[in-house]
């Protein structure tokens, strides 16, 4: 671990960013030049005292989850990236087409929508970031371990996945998402995870079976879905993407139409947000190590 080279490298990332950069409000009395060290560690999920020491040159070494966190808080590149993981001392990860960093393209564009839900979400859809909005909507969607962090897996094997869709959508959504697995199966052979979902739901589900033999494959992002809410019932959503170049990461954002129920419900939602009514257990926050 290159405690100095990693203290100088944060501290530099942190004073060129700016609140708007990461969905912050930017004060009149802002005094500190980029983000203050607590908004970093919040970001990151980590307390202020741990950040406060790595830039201080005495923190413990974090840990691969830690510095991954970090390098999402600060909106590094891939190349900065890996040489904040080298920094820390672990090796980078390597550079598949599917990736646990976030596209800074994608959180920057992510960062501004405080007024409508949005995640990012990889080709295997696993949900990579959530913002308030959509965790208020869908609950946290990053909690998920294993396999289960792809919605395609929990589609099949968790009847908790389905409660978000009226009942007379589940045979449509269940084509869509055997259609995508194997659209993202195709896509990537290097990454055995997609091989690893199919051959677990074909030994557990005999829905996924049927409509996998069917053959079809699509990314299919539909323009207009209804979702239903624990709490306050149907809300229909258009839905708009944004893929990465290498289409291995999407940016999805929901909108509902003015002057309908549904955004009258979405706004209620964004006012009251999502503590009053998920029963969802909150985030895991990364640990240092």
């Amino acid at each position: 671990m290159d405690r100095e080279g990693l203290s100088e490298f944060l501290r530099r990332r942190r004073e060129t960013l700016r609140p708007g950069d990461v969905g912050l409000i930017d004060g009149p009395r802002r005094r500190t030049r980029g983000l203050r060290r607590e908004e970093v560690a919040q970001l990151a999920g980590m307390s202020t005292d741990y950040y406060a020491r790595l830039e201080q040159r005495r923190g413990p070494q974090p840990s691969e989850q830690m510095a991954a966190a970090l390098a999402r808080a600060l909106r590094l590149t891939l190349d900065e990236r890996d040489h904040l993981f080298r920094l820390v001392g672990h090796n980078a990860p390597a550079r598949f087409l599917r990736s646990e960093h976030v596209d800074p393209a994608l959180m920057r564009v992510l960062d501004r929508l405080d007024d409508t839900p949005a995640l990012v979400l990889s080709d295997l859809a696993d949900t990579l970031v959530q913002n308030p909005l959509a965790i208020a909507l869908l609950g946290d969607q990053t909690r998920h371990t294993g396999l289960a962090r792809s919605a395609y897996y929990r589609w099949f094997t968790d009847p908790a996945e389905r409660t978000h869709y009226p009942e007379e959508d589940h045979p449509r959504q269940s084509r869509i998402q055997a259609a995508a697995l194997r659209a993202a199966l195709t896509d990537d052979r290097s990454d055995p995870r997609a091989a690893q979902i199919v051959a677990e739901l074909r030994e557990r589900s005999p829905e996924f079976v049927r409509v996998w033999d069917r053959h079809e494959v699509a990314k299919r992002f539909e323009d207009h879905k209804t979702l239903v809410h624990p709490e306050l019932g149907r809300i229909d959503v258009d839905c708009q993407v944004l893929f990465t170049d290498n289409r291995a990461q999407t940016l999805l954002v929901m909108t509902t139409r003015p002057g309908t129920a549904s955004h009258g419900k979405l706004q209620l939602l964004s006012v009251i947000g999502h503590q009053q009514f998920t029963t969802d257990p909150p985030p895991t926050r990364p640990t240092s190590t």
